[in-house]
C-alpha cells in the first residue's frame, strides 16, 4: 500500500516536473529568436585605461558583448556570430559582402526573428545603408555602436546593445527597414550621419531628424521614412564577389583638377564629386568632370555642406553635362547608391531614378 501510493507520488511529481520543463521550453520558444552579428568597433573595443580616449577597436569577441546585458535574455533569445573584428575606419568591399550576404541568409531563416549588427562608429551609416539597400526582407535589422570603449568609464556600449537588440524583438518594428540605434535615438539608415568625433550624441538624422526613441528596451515610433528600403529593394548582391569602384573627390576653392584626372587615368566606374554649395563644382574641376563622362565614369554631384538638397539642374545644368543629383545622400552614400546602381545599369536616367527613389 505504501509502496504505491510513494510510486504514485513520484510518478506525479515526475509529471510536474515535465510540465515545468515543457512550460519553460515553450516560453523560450514564445521569445522572438535574435541573432548579433558582429564586426568590431569601439563597442568591443579595450583600453589599459577607463579614464583615458586610448583603446582598440575589435578587442572583444560577440560572446562578450552578449554577456554584458544578460537582461535581454529575459524578452529574447540570443546567439551571435563574429563576422568581423575591425575599427570601422578598416571597413571594405569585401567585408560589406561578407556582411550583407550572412544578413540576407538570416534573414531568409523562419527561425530568426531579427538581426542585430555591432559596427564601428566611423562607417556605420555606409554600411547600415548598403544593407538597406541589399537585404529584401521585413523582419527588423539593427546597427548599433558605442563612443566609448568597452573598458572605459560609463561606457554606453552595453545600454546600446541592450536597446538594440528590444528594438529587433518587438514586432512594431518590422517593415521600418535598416535602423541605427544610439543614445537612446532610432534613425533611418538611410538619413542617420555622425556628426560629432566623441560625443555619445554623435549620430542624427539632419532634417528628417530620428524615427523615434527606445527606453529600457522598449522601441516607440513616432514616423516613418517613405522612401523604398529593404523589402522594397531591386539590388541583389548574393552572387557578387566584388563592387564597382567609386571614389568621392572633395570639393574647395581652386580644386586640384589633377585628382580627377588620376581617377579618370585610373578607369574608374564612378565619381561623386562633393561640391561647394549645392554641390557645385570649380570650373577646371568641371571641365574634368565633363570628359569623364564622356569616357564612361559616371559622375555624381553631392555637396560637402551636410545638409539640404543636392538639386537637380540648378546652377549646373546636369542633364546637359550627363551629371546625377544626388538629392539628400550626402557623399559617402551617395558613393553606395551609385556603386549598387552600377551593377544593374550604365543608364544615366536610371541611375538618376534610384537616387529620387531610394
Amino acid at each position: 500500500m505504501q509502496s504505491n501510493l510513494f510510486n504514485n507520488l513520484r510518478s506525479s511529481i515526475l509529471i510536474i516536473a515535465l510540465m515545468a520543463i515543457v512550460s519553460i521550453d515553450a516560453l523560450a520558444q514564445k521569445k522572438p529568436n535574435i541573432v548579433i552579428l558582429a564586426t568590431g568597433g569601439t563597442i568591443a573595443g579595450a583600453g589599459g585605461s577607463s579614464v583615458k580616449g586610448q583603446y582598440k577597436a575589435g578587442q572583444l569577441p560577440v560572446e562578450e558583448l552578449i554577456e554584458a546585458v544578460p537582461e535581454a535574455k529575459e524578452f529574447a533569445n540570443l546567439s551571435g556570430q563574429q563576422v568581423a573584428n575591425i575599427g570601422s575606419q578598416a571597413m571594405n568591399n569585401e567585408t560589406w559582402l561578407k556582411i550583407a550576404k550572412k544578413i540576407k541568409e538570416l534573414a531568409n531563416d523562419d527561425n530568426v526573428d531579427g538581426i542585430v549588427i555591432t559596427h564601428g562608429t566611423d562607417t556605420m551609416e555606409e554600411t547600415a545603408f548598403f544593407v538597406d539597400l541589399t537585404t529584401a526582407t521585413d523582419k527588423p535589422i539593427v546597427f548599433v555602436g558605442a563612443m566609448r570603449s568597452a573598458t572605459a568609464l560609463s561606457a554606453d556600449g552595453p545600454k546600446n546593445l541592450y536597446n538594440a537588440i528590444g528594438i529587433a524583438a518587438r514586432k512594431d518594428s518590422w517593415g521600418r527597414g535598416v535602423l541605427v540605434t544610439l543614445n537612446d535615438e532610432i534613425i533611418a539608415a538611410r538619413f542617420v550621419t555622425k556628426t560629432n568625433t566623441t560625443a555619445v550624441n554623435a549620430f542624427t538624422g539632419r532634417e528628417f531628424g530620428i524615427l523615434g526613441y527606445v527606453y529600457d528596451a522598449v522601441p516607440v515610433y513616432y514616423q516613418r521614412t517613405e522612401k523604398r528600403t529593404t523589402a522594397e529593394t531591386v539590388f541583389d548582391i548574393t552572387d557578387r564577389t566584388s563592387l564597382p569602384q567609386v571614389d568621392i573627390v572633395y570639393g574647395y576653392s581652386n580644386t586640384n583638377e589633377n585628382l580627377i584626372k588620376t581617377l579618370i587615368n585610373e578607369k574608374v566606374d564612378g565619381i561623386v564629386f562633393a561640391g561647394v554649395g549645392n554641390g557645385n563644382i570649380y570650373p577646371t574641376a568641371m571641365d574634368q568632370l565633363e570628359r569623364a563622362v564622356k569616357q564612361g565614369i559616371k559622375v555624381v554631384r553631392s555637396a560637402r555642406v551636410g545638409s539640404g538638397r543636392t538639386t537637380l539642374g540648378a546652377e549646373v545644368d546636369d542633364e546637359k553635362y550627363g551629371f546625377i543629383a544626388s538629392d539628400f545622400l550626402n557623399p559617402q552614400k551617395a558613393r553606395v547608391l551609385l556603386m549598387l546602381s552600377l551593377t544593374k545599369t550604365k543608364d544615366y536616367v536610371k541611375i538618376q531614378e534610384n537616387f529620387l527613389e531610394f
